[in-house]
This record gives C-alpha cells, structure tokens and sequence, in this order.
C-alpha cells in the first residue's frame, strides 16, 4: 500500500492472518416444510444427511462435499420473489444431472446452458422456491 509505515503494514498484515478464512463451512436455508425439503435434498438430490446437533428447534444437515447444508424450519417462512440468489453444485456433468433428475420427478429445471467461460450449468427451484444451480466445467 501507498503511504503506509512499515509498522502499520505489519500490523495490517497481521489482521489479514487473524481473519483468514478457510472455506465457506456451511450454507444455511430456511424451509417451511421440513419434511419436504428433507425428501428433496435427501432423495431427489442424493445428499446424504449428518447429525446435527439440538439447537432446540426442528432442521436437517447434509453433506457437500467438505462442506454442509442446513435447513432450517421455519413455519412462518414466506419465499420472496428471488431472481439471483441461489447457490452453486459443482457435477461431473449437467447434462447428466439434468437427465437424472428428470427421472427422478424434478420437473421445471432449465436446459443445461454454457457460461461465456465455457463452463455448463442448470437451474431448478426446491419445495421453497430457494434457486438452486448445478455447473460443470466446459466440454
């Protein structure tokens, strides 16, 4: 940085480690109804379910990969018009999960389409209406 002391420098360098973040651990959603969503990203999607600890109140956690997904019950939950929100699976192929998940009753879900960056991907809603994306790398 311009103008900056070398000891404020180091100490800026040294907040930077202090707040160094890792990965993205979870991503957290609320859900109307539970059991729905349960059936949805458990049987639909394949993701398998973890334990999850008792906060006191009714949810659901599964695996991504290294990462988690937490649903949250929510009775009161309203779905707002969304157009951009959404969240990203990463498959070996979109074409082959939009197949799949065709098979599987989804219906709704978007041709797989490129990004000008090559890679594919696909968009579906969950009982919530919450976006979901899955996108694989250019072939």
């Amino acid at each position: 940085m311009a103008g900056t002391t070398g000891c404020h420098r180091l100490s800026l360098q040294w907040a930077m480690q202090a707040l160094r973040i890792w990965e993205l651990n979870h991503v957290a959603v609320h859900v109307r109804d539970l059991e729905a969503s349960m059936r949805f990203y458990g049987e639909v999607l394949g993701l398998p379910p973890i334990d999850r600890p008792d906060f006191g109140f009714p949810g659901a956690w599964y695996a991504l990969g290294d990462q988690e997904l937490h649903l949250i019950h929510d009775a009161d939950y309203t779905p707002a018009a969304r157009t951009g929100s959404h969240f990203a699976l990463l498959v070996e192929s979109t074409a082959a999960a939009h197949e799949e998940l065709t098979a599987r009753g989804l219906s709704g879900i978007q041709a797989p389409a490129p990004r000008p960056d090559g890679a594919v991907q696909i968009f579906f809603r969950d009982p919530d209406g919450h976006l979901i994306e899955m996108v694989s790398a250019g072939r």
